[in-house]
């Protein structure tokens, strides 16, 4: 279980494989097969034993989607919000092993936390059996498309990201088996967490407002922004970690910042249009900065543009959790004149629609 995808089904596996062509880390791509062909008959035995009890789509509560690019804040966010105890979120346990919640993960579980590392790869938040996960890794092992497959499989980097992002080149059956697989992973998911509203953060979906709505049409949807500038060094962060820690390809032709570039445009104009109209009550937007600098007010306001019950009540357990991260160090990182002129260039009209400014060069 040491690689995400160890958590796969054999069908997704061998349609990633067959798109992305043969793994370099042969023994690393080894495990994960191990994996998923061992879990094969506790899955099966899961599902037909645990389906019928799922609640049905039309019978899940609203969920609340957590939107903005990686980098943006929306980890910080969601790990605030959660700590109501009033939303179900997708714990570490989910992520890995989506097909398998009520059986071996539960029999593992043990020694899959002691597994957890200390905190995320790409920065220096903590990870606990309890932290609340995008699903987007979950999804991976469920459908072959994810972004995460093209870091998994960088041969085939820019397919992957174009299909798991935004469904370029797909059909439309490929499109409505990619949503059944996630309407199957949220009723999974509402079962876990005892039938409670799901609330649910992936940058993915920052570029799928229009999609979601559809699915969800009583859905509610937090946007939140941060500084073009900030977001562009702490992505090629992300990237070059990811990369060198799950790549069973060799990944050195792929071009971060191009990508980077690219998909924050695509997305971010996606969300701009599709939220055109989108109910007061159903879409709210906020400032990373601001929400760093005043967390209580920024939950708030949240609370009351959504009209979600039960500030009053969650307000000291935000507090609490907000004075027990107080000290947390972010990560910081340096960038050129060059990088700064890039970014301006490229991200123009959302740091001019933000009123974002350069930060100083160092």
């Amino acid at each position: 279980m040491a690689h995400p995808l160890s958590g796969a089904d054999p069908a997704t596996l061998a349609a990633v494989v067959a798109r992305a062509g043969a793994p370099g880390r042969v023994f690393d791509f080894a495990g994960v097969a191990l994996s998923v062909a061992a879990r094969q008959p506790f899955s099966l035995t899961e599902r037909l034993l645990s389906d019928g009890g799922l609640p049905r789509v039309e019978d899940l509560q609203a969920p609340v989607f957590l939107l903005g690019h990686w980098r943006s804040g929306t980890t910080h966010l969601y790990n605030t919000l959660v700590k109501s105890g009033d939303f179900g979120y997708v714990p570490p346990i989910a992520t890995g092993l989506p097909w398998d919640l009520f059986g071996i993960a539960r029999v593992l579980r043990p020694l899959l936390e002691r597994a957890l590392p200390e905190h995320r790869y790409i920065d220096k938040i903590p990870v606990t059996p309890e932290s609340p996960q995008e699903d987007e890794i979950a999804i991976a092992n469920m459908s072959e498309l994810s972004f995460y497959h093209g870091i998994y499989f960088p041969k085939a980097f820019a397919e992957f990201l174009n299909r798991g992002l935004f469904f370029d080149g797909c059909t439309e059956h490929e499109i409505d088996h990619w949503k059944a697989r996630f309407a199957y992973l949220l009723r999974r998911l509402s079962k876990l967490q005892g039938g409670k509203p799901m609330m649910i953060k992936n940058p993915v979906y920052t570029g799928r407002f229009a999609l979601l709505r559809e699915m969800f049409p009583a859905a509610k949807f937090v946007h939140i922004h941060r500084n073009p500038y900030d977001v562009f060094v702490s992505m090629r962060n992300f990237y070059r970690k990811l990369l060198a820690e799950f790549a069973l390809q060799d990944y050195a032709h792929v071009d971060i910042d191009e990508a980077i570039f690219t998909v924050y445009d695509r997305m971010m104009r996606a969300m701009e249009r599709d939220v055109d109209g989108a109910s007061a009550n159903r879409f709210v937007e906020l400032r990373y900065d601001d929400f760093d600098a005043e967390p209580m007010a920024a939950i708030e306001e949240i609370y009351r543009a959504l009209a979600l019950p039960g500030f009053a009540e969650a307000k000291p357990k935000f507090e609490a959790y907000l004075a027990s991260v107080k000290s947390f160090e972010k990560n910081r990182f340096a960038y050129s004149a060059e990088d700064a002129a890039k970014v301006s260039s490229r991200m123009a009209h959302f740091i001019a629609k933000w009123g974002y400014t350069a930060p100083a060069l160092e």
